[in-house]
């Protein structure tokens, strides 16, 4: 198993609903594997419904 980084390079993600109204629920981390080729996702919730999307990671200012 790869060693993670710190921080995740991509957040998940739980959406229902669509366009302006979709309502965006995050539900754990992302990070990829050392060779490039795979991620492993920490889920902090299993969604029983909606869509999992992931994106990447925006750093926040505190």
């Amino acid at each position: 198993m790869a060693t993670k980084a710190k921080k995740p390079s991509h957040e998940a993600y739980v959406v229902t609903g669509e366009g302006e109204s979709a309502f965006w629920t995050k539900v754990g981390g992302v990070w990829p594997h050392d060779d490039g080729k795979g991620f492993n996702v920490e889920l902090t919730a299993l969604p029983v419904s909606g869509r999992l999307v992931i994106r990447e990671r925006k750093e926040t200012i505190p």
